[in-house]
């Protein structure tokens, strides 16, 4: 007793609680061991002691005393990180011994859970450590409910710092975690409500929106039976961010509920918003004719083809041409349409469809003037590729439909594939050497190249040879 009073050190006072429990004085250790917490000042309590102590309570059986030992010892903040962590490495150890399943798995889940509260401390906006410290708490059911709670409210404090929506998309989803997990798991449906809410009010809107935060919201309301505040989120939407896949939900939502007179004013905010969008016509004009209002859906679809700026101009006219054709004795209008795009564009593909429509819907004689014009306006061109399809295209609707005179006349008018050399010439100017390409002759070219035409006479003189000398 001397000794220690002189000596207020942890290692005193375990010398002196060793010597009881030798004397078989076991009740006077473990109160030197509790004197020693009592007495020592905090930041002379060490991990030693506590080890030294919990040990003792397991050498004498009475492990309940050893296990709140550990758990007081893990809790004390002051502590170092790297004693604590010793302290639990010892105490999984000892609920492995002496433990049952739940009290091993609390303390797995104790280790894991300091793991993830050093992690977020270190960098609070890696939200994935958020996710997974989230979803450990929620592995632990019902009764940890709160702790989930908790977990999900710390980690939505920390807003990106930077308003880039790269940087926001991990926590927007944080917000919407969140918001499923009040709504499914609790059900706490004001809860849940209120989470959506301030997700939407701390998004910088007038900078970029998540067009998935506002559809999920109307979706909840909607599945609380709340049509009008459904109704509401995605005004607000389209009246303060408005994207193609809101104007798309709520649309959807006011077709399902049979409100044509909304969704056409629907439908004319989109296109207003968005004139460019070709898919936004195309659904609007469909719509009209999924009712059967051909009138207002050819106007529709005239009124896209006359926008100055489209992102795929060709899905508008092949919508438009397409309608025209699904229309009973429509051949004139579907030809005219055609032949307005043709003025816009000669593309190679423009030619193929009108001339595969005219064999379907007129018959080959049509069939054969369209392709026949595609052929001579490529040829004028000296566009070689492209007339080479217009032929390939023209081959098979012949052999298709058992034309064999138009399949010897298309074959006859085929190009030879000819491999060929050019200089190469660098970006700097120099010279690149040689390079090999394959160029096509077309017949009525080979009339005006005399040198093909020895080329020609060349090569089978050579086959010749070759056939006479092998006999």
């Amino acid at each position: 007793e001397r000794y220690v009073a002189c000596h207020q050190v942890p290692r005193s006072y375990m010398h002196w609680a060793k010597f009881e429990e030798r004397q078989g004085e076991c009740g006077r250790a473990r109160a030197v061991y509790e004197a020693a917490l009592e007495e020592l000042r905090e930041d002379l309590v060490n991990e030693a002691l506590f080890v030294a102590f919990a040990e003792f309570e397991e050498r004498q059986a009475e492990y309940d005393r050893a296990r709140v030992i550990y758990k007081y010892a893990i809790g004390l903040e002051s502590l170092e990180e790297e004693h604590r962590e010793k302290l639990r490495a010892r105490y999984v150890t000892f609920e492995k011994a002496h433990g049952d399943r739940v009290a091993i798995e609390d303390v797995v889940v104790d280790k894991k859970r300091a793991e993830y509260e050093d992690k977020v401390a270190a960098e609070p906006h890696q939200y994935d450590h958020w996710f997974d410290y989230a979803r450990l708490e929620a592995a632990l059911g019902a009764a940890n409910e709160e702790r989930v709670r908790d977990v999900y409210e710390r980690a939505v404090v920390h807003v990106p710092p930077v308003p880039e929506k790269r940087l926001w998309r991990r926590y927007i989803f944080l917000w919407i975690k969140y918001a499923i997990f009040e709504e499914l798991v609790t059900q706490d449906y004001t809860a849940a409500r209120a989470v959506l809410a301030n997700c939407r009010r701390i998004i910088p809107h007038a900078r970029f929106t998540f067009a998935k935060v506002w559809v999920h919201s109307a979706h909840f309301e909607l599945r609380r039976g709340q049509l009008q505040a459904a109704r509401q989120i995605f005004g607000a939407a389209i009246g303060s961010a408005p994207k193609d896949k809101i104007f798309k939900s709520y649309i959807q939502l006011e077709l399902q509920l049979g409100e044509i007179d909304r969704c056409r004013t629907l439908y004319e905010k989109y296109v207003t918003w968005a004139p460019h969008k070709a898919g936004a016509w195309i659904a609007m004009a469909q719509l009209e004719s999924s009712l059967a209002e051909y009138e207002r859906a050819r106007a529709i679809y005239e009124l896209a083809v006359g926008q100055p700026l489209l992102d795929l101009p060709e899905l508008v006219w092949k919508s438009f041409i397409d309608f025209e054709a699904t229309l009973e004795e429509n051949d004139v209008r579907v030809r005219a349409l055609y032949r307005r795009l043709l003025e816009r564009t000669k593309h190679v593909k423009v030619w193929l469809s009108l001339a595969r429509w005219e064999h379907e819907a007129s018959g080959a004689a049509a069939s054969r003037k369209a392709f026949s014009e595609a052929h001579d306006y490529f040829k004028t061109e000296g566009q070689k590729l492209e007339r080479l399809a217009v032929l390939e295209g023209w081959l098979q609707v012949a052999r298709e439909s058992g034309d064999d005179d138009t399949v010897a006349e298309v074959s006859a008018l085929m190009p030879n594939k000819v491999k060929k050399k050019r200089a190469v010439v660098a970006d700097d100017g120099t010279d690149g050497g040689w390079e090999e390409y394959y160029d096509y002759v077309f017949p009525d070219e080979r009339a005006k190249q005399p040198s093909l035409k020895i080329l020609e006479m060349a090569h089978k003189w050579k086959r010749q040879k070759t056939g006479a000398e092998d006999e």
